[in-house]
């Protein structure tokens, strides 16, 4: 599995500018340095990694055989506890990855979901733990993958396949990069129980599908992570074989996979939980925001201005106050600043201040998801899906309801809103769960047929159906 997943190539599509502002903002604070190397640690400096260097096209040499820790056969005793310090992704219940791909805003979802698959290989069966993956390109759906992992009984864990769907105008393109352990091939080893610096180990090593193979570069490093620095990180670097290209990931304990990069295209992990939640509530600031993104959205609608303007006021002081506290992960920091400013609008990309309802519903519905993560810090995952849910459902309400509805917008706010739904749809009460797979299903169907005026219908009713709706016991 690689965040990266497209790093060096992705389909074209439309690019709305609200978004790829935020990725150039992001973008540049991983540039500069917001989630670099700490330059007072030796070790750590020395290793600080170039960006990663494409080849002509050709197939990269691969590591000598003896450079191998992923030779020997492993056993899976209790294979769904996977909690190696370098990959705990048993103990890692949701993460947010900020950056950008090629100028354009990327955003990563990472979930852990409840239940397990197993896998037979090798004429045994592996129960594994099922990760969620979600990548968004300028605010709007790019991929989504089921990701498998088990932990071997020497502590290192291993990568059983991917289910991927690769997403172009809202609709799966293809399922490129899929594969699945003992059908098209060996498991990779993800995480070594004791990664050392020369080790090598092969993540994904399916003939003809995907190739990647890891070298341990560094160790011991400290990073800056969203509440300070992180010691007992490692570098490596990944060959993409079939691609031609390297890209340098960085490890570090309690998130798993933290930076990784290859050339101009960067992305970081902004915050992660249980590692990264605080034991008090919400601060009433972040509240503020959250409140007001809904209530610019509806009084954007309802062309109410005065009301809009005065709750931005609100929200850009409640930010203020909150930021002077010090406490804010620096790359939610940066999207939140970004957000409020583009909600506030500019002659570009026009929205409260020039009372363009279409911009200022879609920087409010922006504004609402980035106060969400700074959310997930105090709140249970799945309060906070369901606060995400309720946000898709008003991008789709107001992508349906624009002037120029764009089908593409349409069902990709669909297929988001449906990978939100599998997160959650266990801790909703059963009846109201019902209700809400039913009125998807519809508007699946309308989406799948292009029609944008049963579409914003159906999204009127799965809002009322949202509202107040809260997760079960």
């Amino acid at each position: 599995m690689h965040l990266s997943r497209n790093a060096t190539s992705g389909p074209s599509r439309r690019r709305r500018a609200v978004s790829t502002l935020l990725g150039v903002g992001i973008g540049a604070l991983l540039v500069t340095g917001g989630f670099d190397f700490d330059p007072s640690d030796a070790s750590s400096a020395a290793a600080s990694p170039p960006d990663a260097l494409p080849t002509d096209g050709k197939p990269n040499p691969t590591a000598p055989k003896s450079d191998r820790v992923d030779l020997e056969t492993p056993s899976f005793s209790n294979p769904t506890k996977v909690d190696n310090p370098l990959f705990p992704i048993g103990d890692l219940h949701s993460a947010i990855l900020l950056g950008n791909d090629e100028g354009r805003a990327l955003r990563i979802e990472t979930t852990l979901l409840p239940g397990t698959k197993t896998i037979e290989w090798k004429g045994k069966k592996v129960k594994t733990l099922v990760s969620q993956f979600v990548s968004y390109l300028d605010g709007r759906i790019h991929e989504v993958a089921l990701d498998w992992y088990a932990q071997a009984d020497d502590g290192a864990v291993w990568y059983f396949g991917e289910n991927v769907f690769n997403f172009q105008d809202g609709k799966v393109a293809d399922t490129q990069g899929s594969w699945v352990a003992g059908k098209d091939g060996p498991p990779g080893m993800i995480m070594p129980a004791e990664p050392q610096v020369g080790a090598v180990y092969r993540t994904e090593n399916i003939p003809g599908k995907v190739f990647e193979e890891v070298t341990v570069e560094a160790g011991g490093l400290t990073v800056d992570g969203p509440r300070g620095p992180v010691p007992g990180a490692i570098l490596g670097r990944e060959n993409h074989l079939i691609e031609g290209n390297y890209e340098d990931k960085t490890f570090a304990p309690g998130y798993g996979e933290f930076r990784s990069g290859v050339g101009g295209n960067l992305e970081a992990l902004a915050v992660a939980v249980p590692t990264d939640a605080l034991p008090t509530g919400v601060p009433a600031e972040i509240a503020t925001i959250s409140r007001g993104a809904n209530d610019i959205f509806d009084a954007a609608a309802a062309g109410n201005w005065d009301a809009a303007a005065s709750t931005l006021d609100s929200m850009k002081t409640a930010w203020a106050t909150h930021r002077a506290s010090g406490t804010v992960p620096p790359l939610l920091d940066t999207q939140m600043s970004l957000a409020l400013d583009a909600l506030t609008g500019n002659p570009l990309v026009p929205a409260v201040q020039a009372r363009n309802d279409e911009g200022a519903r879609t920087a409010a519905v922006d504004v609402g998801l980035a106060s969400r993560d700074l959310e997930l810090q105090y709140r249970p995952v799945s309060e906070i899906d369901l606060a995400r849910f309720d946000l898709w459902s008003r991008r789709l309400l107001g992508d349906s309801g624009s002037a120029e509805a764009d089908p593409g917008h349409i069902a990709g706010d669909v297929a988001a809103l449906t990978r939100v739904w599998d997160r959650i749809a266990h801790t909703v009460d059963p009846s109201a769960a019902r209700a809400i797979k039913a009125e998807l299903g519809r508007l699946q169907k309308a989406a799948k047929q292009e029609d944008v005026a049963s579409a914003a219908e159906r999204a009127k009713r799965l809002s009322q159906e949202v509202a107040g709706l809260q997760p079960a016991a």
